[in-house]
């Protein structure tokens, strides 16, 4: 925290007062008009990124759905926010607003991962939220975000304390992920750990399905065994191969 005499404390109460930014805003923009109030409100009105959410409606919100007696939204306040954006809570747009957020927990949010991630999207209402959402959805649609989206929902997904997934939440995930995707295998995949693995899937196989799925194509014409891939990813061509899913030209 600055140590900030009198004047400067005053000055940034009054900017926050009128602009209703936060103090890290209001910091900045009076640091980059040194410390000229008038200046200060010029540099954050021609900022069209900063000025975008009132931090005040953002207390507000996270008040709305947060624990009466606790400082977090857990499941209620997060059913409760899927009901006001008027989505289901398996929609993918969740784990997208999730990302954004970058929560560390399924269907819990602090008030930092709340406020700063309604920050960062650009919205201070649900119903701005409600507007953003299609391109939200379409982030999932972009490989850059889609490959940050997917690894982040690993460590949503897991419970606290636990170092893997269970093999449920992941077949859960990967179909959510890959519906918007149209991996052509997702069904033969799901299938195979179920009659096959039946154990709770790893960081590294959580990875490395993901450049499988970006490297070889689903007729596996360019799969090879000598490859450094998994035993598991190794395993689940065989299994294709036995099962007749994919001709493969030896």
């Amino acid at each position: 925290q600055h140590k900030l005499g009198r004047g400067s404390r005053d000055k940034v109460q009054q900017f926050m007062a009128i602009t209703g930014a936060s103090e890290k805003v209001a910091l900045q923009a009076l640091k980059a008009s040194d410390w000229h109030l008038e200046g200060s409100f010029d540099y954050f009105y021609s900022q069209p990124q900063i000025s975008v959410t009132n931090s005040r409606h953002l207390e507000d919100l996270y008040s709305r759905y947060k624990e009466r007696d606790a400082d977090m939204i857990m499941v209620e306040g997060t059913s409760q926010l899927c009901n006001d954006l008027l989505v289901d809570p398996q929609d993918v747009v969740m784990l997208v607003i999730s990302w954004h957020m970058k929560a560390a927990t399924m269907c819990e949010f602090t008030r930092q991962e709340f406020i700063d991630g309604l920050q960062s999207i650009g919205v201070d209402s649900i119903e701005k939220l409600r507007e953003k959402l299609p391109s939200l959805r379409a982030e999932i649609k972009d490989d850059n975000k889609f490959r940050e989206i997917y690894n982040f929902a690993f460590a949503w997904a897991r419970e606290k304390g636990q170092k893997s997934l269970p093999l449920e939440t992941a077949i859960g995930m990967w179909r959510l992920l890959f519906a918007e995707r149209h991996w052509p295998l997702i069904d033969h995949w799901c299938q195979f750990l179920q009659v096959r693995h039946n154990k709770a899937i790893s960081r590294d196989t959580w990875s490395q399905l993901l450049e499988f799925v970006k490297t070889i194509d689903p007729q596996l014409s360019n799969y090879d065994e000598e490859g450094a891939w998994p035993y598991l990813i190794d395993e689940f061509v065989e299994y294709l191969t036995e099962n007749g899913c994919v001709q493969r030209n030896k």
